[in-house]
């Protein structure tokens, strides 16, 4: 039954000592675990590496997010140039459209002019055609039968002519005032449908240019946002990572600090009548009955013993050494190491009085102590340690 209880006894404190802080400046370091401070270490590095490594495929990322950009920009550049060409040709053939419609207008003016003069000259015709039918236009017999003589004969015979010629330059003067009316119509709709050409040509690359500058505008937009989404991401990481990396040197400090107090005081001035070890045995650090021994306990090891005793009772130095540690914890209340050799160290838990101080050096069995139930403790009782080179071991073993 005693051998049951001191293996129950063992397992809290190492549950304990591992969720112990450093306390605040000005106050005494607290022994945290220097195995749980090496856990954290390694788990904050393993986080800096995945942050690293995140960092490593964002960086890749938007650098071939910029060579894209690049690229688009290189394609909107050609692009432009193509535009500019475009644009000069858009230019001339403006000029062009231009001079179509000054030809349109002076076109449609003649043609106007023209159909005035058809009209005139349909109007002659006509009255002409209406002289002819009303009058009996003589012929050359009849001019020569009635003529007086040769004089007479000739001057019929001019006016005859002339006649014939004012008739002739009639219809002459309707059918070229037609011709031309009807070419100049001709040559008006071929204008106007060059002009609907040109101008299709003109708007037709005008858009095409303009989609294509815009869809590629577009995409170097889209690949800018999710570049610039990646550099908030980068920025954020590199964030976290400095963050971690301080918490890490924060730890790996922390770690030295313990691992300086626990191995012994290497620097420091032995006691008068010298700094002693126990040689042998450690004595019992109080009176009372053990509830909880070393080892593992529900996945985690329980550093220490617990030692169930009433509130007050004199806790004792397990053997000479020089107080190293002291100081409220969290989870192990009240707590004091004490170095006994260079490697050896003894640590008391949950007191609910110090009657030491640190530095001060005590004799083996000396009160540095009272029980209590201080920190997270189901009962007053001492959890009592033995370290190593600061690592914990069964104090069953020393005791």
């Amino acid at each position: 039954m005693r051998l049951r209880l001191l293996l129950v006894s063992v397992l809290l404190p190492l549950l304990l000592w591992a969720a112990l802080p450093v306390l605040s400046s000005g106050e005494e370091p607290t022994a945290r675990s220097a195995q749980a401070i090496q856990k954290k270490i390694e788990v904050t590095r393993g986080k800096i590496g995945k942050r690293k490594g995140t960092e490593r495929v964002l960086s890749r990322d938007i650098t071939q997010y910029t060579q894209r950009i690049e690229s688009l920009q290189d394609r909107i550049d050609r692009y432009n140039r193509r535009q500019a060409v475009v644009q000069s040709d858009l230019d001339t053939q403006r000029a062009a459209l231009t001079r179509i419609q000054a030809d349109l207008r002076s076109e449609r003016r003649r043609l106007v002019r023209l159909k005035a003069r058809l009209a005139e000259a349909r109007v002659v015709l006509s009255n002409r055609l209406a002289e002819l039918y009303k009058a009996d236009t003589p012929d050359l017999v009849t001019v020569v039968l009635n003529a007086d003589g040769f004089a007479d004969l000739v001057e019929r015979g001019d006016f005859l002519e002339r006649i014939h010629e004012q008739d002739r330059t009639i219809v002459t003067l309707v059918k070229n005032a037609k011709k031309d009316a009807t070419s100049t119509a001709a040559r008006l709709d071929r204008l106007e449908g060059r002009q609907a050409k040109v101008t299709s040509r003109i708007q037709q690359r005008r858009d095409e240019i303009a989609q294509i500058k815009q869809a590629i505008i577009d995409t170097r937009v889209g690949k800018e946002r999710t570049r610039a989404g990646k550099q908030a991401a980068l920025t954020k990481v590199r964030v976290e990572r400095k963050d971690l990396e301080g918490h890490l040197e924060g730890l790996e400090k922390e770690q030295a600090k313990i691992e300086r107090a626990l191995r012994g005081p290497a620097a420091t001035t032995p006691p008068a009548g010298g700094f002693k070890g126990s040689g042998g045995p450690l004595s019992m650090p109080t009176n009372g009955t053990f509830t909880s021994p070393f080892g593992m306990r529900w996945g985690r090891l329980h550093a220490g013993i617990d030692i169930a005793a009433p509130v007050g009772t004199p806790i004792y130095a397990a053997d000479s050494g020089k107080v190293v540690l002291m100081g409220p914890t969290g989870g192990y209340g009240n707590y004091t190491c004490v170095q006994h050799t260079a490697s050896m160290s003894t640590c008391y838990a949950h007191q609910s009085a110090f009657k030491t101080s640190v530095g001060a050096n005590v004799r083996r069995g000396q009160v540095i102590g009272l029980v209590g139930n201080t920190g997270n403790s189901t009962g007053p009782h001492l959890h009592f340690e033995v370290r190593i080179n600061g690592s914990p071991v069964n104090p069953m073993g020393y005791l």
